[in-house]
């Protein structure tokens, strides 16, 4: 399994984005108002993603991967890998929605009053989206291993 790719998360993003465009074109009038509250989830699944991701790393970099008390357990790792590039996609999908939300009640601010008072919302959402893929992709860096050092040729002559 290799890093998720940024490309690939941009093109889903770009794609959901425009989808959501419609959509929202079509159905706004249904739509429920958007809290300041509507997003957040999304930042706490982030700050906990981020946060594992530094654990994660600190317990790399000093060489406690295995079994035993106290150390990381290498499937730990593996599974926090796929949490990480799993939570990459699902924000990214989320943002696209979020900015296509947005390019609806952007322009409409002034001429439609719950455009307005929705906008508030959907910015915050859109935020908190862009800091789950920003955390995931950070907990994706920090379950890397670190780089084997370079083989020394003047020990592979003794």
């Amino acid at each position: 399994m290799g890093p998720t790719r940024k490309r690939d998360l941009t093109a889903a993003v770009v794609i959901v984005a425009v989808v959501g465009y419609v959509l929202v074109t079509l159905t706004y009038r249904w739509f429920p108002p958007l809290t300041l509250w509507t997003g957040v989830s999304l930042l706490a699944v982030a700050i906990a993603e981020a946060g594992w991701g530094v654990f994660v790393r600190a317990k790399i970099n000093d060489g406690r991967i295995g079994d035993g008390p106290g150390w990381l357990h290498p499937l730990a790792v593996a599974r926090s890998v796929v949490i990480a590039k799993a939570s990459a996609w699902v924000g990214a999908l989320v943002l696209g929605w979020w900015l296509g939300v947005l390019g609806y009640l952007l322009p409409r601010r002034s001429t439609l009053r719950v455009a307005g008072e929705d906008t508030a919302g959907a910015l915050v959402a859109a935020a908190c989206a862009l800091a789950l893929v920003s955390a995931a992709l950070w907990l994706q860096h920090c379950c890397m291993s670190p780089q084997e050092p370079p083989d020394d040729p003047d020990r592979a002559a003794e």
